[in-house]
């Protein structure tokens, strides 16, 4: 009987696939994570202050109302669209670019036409909008 032992080859762990794909699902995370960053919301929330604006610098009070019509300075406006809109305020003396507008938007108004109103205002080059609201009645 012949007892010698067998010389086989020694089995061997090929490393070289299993960091491709380690490095592939390391690529594919960072990725994937950048991405969801990405759809966040950043809110830069506004600020207030007792100041009053000097008298020469009135602002301009554009309202929507709940039936979603504009009134300018308690000016209605004629029709309830875009276009109407536009021409009211680029009827307006002076330069609109350098005039301060607060928006006063009724609760019930729709959000199409608050956010209409304030489109036609950034399209005419609008810089400061402020948006008006009421403190909340204690319980």
């Amino acid at each position: 009987m012949n007892f010698r032992s067998r010389r086989g080859a020694e089995p061997e762990i090929n490393l070289i696939s299993l960091i491709d794909v380690m490095l592939m699902i390391v690529i594919f995370f960072m990725l994937s994570s950048t991405f969801s960053q990405e759809g966040r919301l950043r809110v830069r929330l506004p600020e207030a202050s007792t100041r009053t604006a000097p008298p020469e610098q009135r602002a301009l009070v554009l309202a929507v109302g709940a039936d979603g019509r504009y009134r300018l300075d308690e000016r209605e406006v004629v029709d309830a669209t875009p276009r109407a809109l536009r021409a009211a305020l680029a009827s307006l003396p002076g330069d609109l670019r350098e005039r301060r507008v607060t928006l006063r938007a009724d609760a019930r108004a729709t959000h199409q036409s608050v956010v209409t109103a304030m489109d036609v205002l950034t399209r005419l080059g609008v810089r400061e909008v402020d948006v008006a609201t009421v403190r909340e009645a204690a319980p």
